[in-house]
């Protein structure tokens, strides 16, 4: 799945303390990547801190995956430099599974397949995304939204600084779209890891994210989801249909036992000059806090594509 190859990352790694008190996790200054006579990514600056959720969205072949590779170290940079965290856990999703599918494979096996988690992390990490029932199961026989819970869950196990997401939400209804986000969400609410995803819905980001890049061949515009949705980039990116749609933002629940919504997190106060974590982009459509629900105004919910 590549996850080994993350861990060996290639780039020069930084102290926890360098840079400030909330250094980045990953980052990347200039970053190109070339195949052939062809720039993939041109001038990309990018940073990932912890508690923070930064989503990468952009139509295909911009580069969104070449972009998380070479972040986590799978590729090298043909210019520019990307710097990791010494000692940097990385758990990541990839946006394919590569397994032989017609070779038996239990969940508990998966979970282990590359390396061993800590006593009581695969246990853990299946109880954390409502896994836990599908352990003995075959990876073959499981939904489309069971397999990227399972997936979820074994980055997870890693215990991880950073978790990095390719499209975690690919083959999932509507239904488990909204809940697998919240997850997300909670991951990083519990344990305070640094959160790198790419959307498969050029219109669609999870309301708990901070920042959003607009990817294609570099960074377009960036910025929270409120300020992104009103950013002429986005229409020349992703055309007219962005202009009346603006960008679509899936509630989600962050589960507080004592019932308080506490909005404080790790990243409030970016030293880059994002300032505190804007909830104002929680838009709840006049519902209760909690439910699972599309921003008001966004285009329909995409059509079922799996269970």
């Amino acid at each position: 799945m590549g996850s080994e190859g993350a861990e060996r990352a290639v780039g020069r790694t930084v102290a926890p303390g360098d840079g400030g008190a909330r250094a980045a996790l990953v980052s990347a200054t200039g970053l190109g990547i070339r195949r052939g006579d062809r720039w993939l990514l041109r001038d990309v600056d990018l940073a990932v801190r912890a508690g923070e959720i930064v989503t990468v969205i952009g139509p295909n072949g911009g580069g969104k995956t070449t972009l998380l590779k070479a972040l986590i170290g799978l590729i090298r940079a043909d210019a520019g430099r990307v710097e990791r965290g010494a000692g940097l856990v990385i758990g990541y999703v990839p946006q394919r599974l590569q397994l032989e599918w017609t070779m038996p494979l239990s969940v508990e096996r998966l979970m282990t397949l590359t390396g061993r988690p800590p006593a009581g992390a695969v246990d853990e990490a299946l109880r954390s995304t409502g896994a836990a029932h599908l352990k003995a199961r075959a990876v073959q026989a499981l939904s489309g939204g069971e397999l990227q819970r399972v997936l979820l869950a074994r980055a997870l196990a890693r215990r991880p600084d950073l978790l990095v997401l390719d499209e975690p939400v690919q083959g999932v209804d509507f239904t488990g779209e909204t809940e697998l986000y919240g997850l997300i969400g909670e991951m990083r609410d519990r344990t305070g890891c640094g959160v790198l995803l790419v959307s498969h819905d050029l219109h669609v980001v999870m309301a708990a994210t901070d920042r959003v890049i607009c990817l294609d061949g570099g960074v377009q515009c960036s910025g929270r989801p409120r300020e992104i949705a009103a950013d002429p980039a986005l229409v020349r990116l992703f055309g007219p249909r962005s202009a009346e749609a603006k960008l679509a933002v899936y509630a989600h629940d962050h589960h507080h036992h004592d019932g308080s919504h506490d909005h404080s997190h790790p990243h409030d106060d970016h030293p880059d000059g994002h300032g505190p974590h804007d909830h104002g982009s929680h838009d709840h459509g006049g519902r209760a806090h909690g439910s699972h629900a599309h921003h008001p105004g966004a285009p329909p919910p995409p059509p079922a594509r799996g269970a």
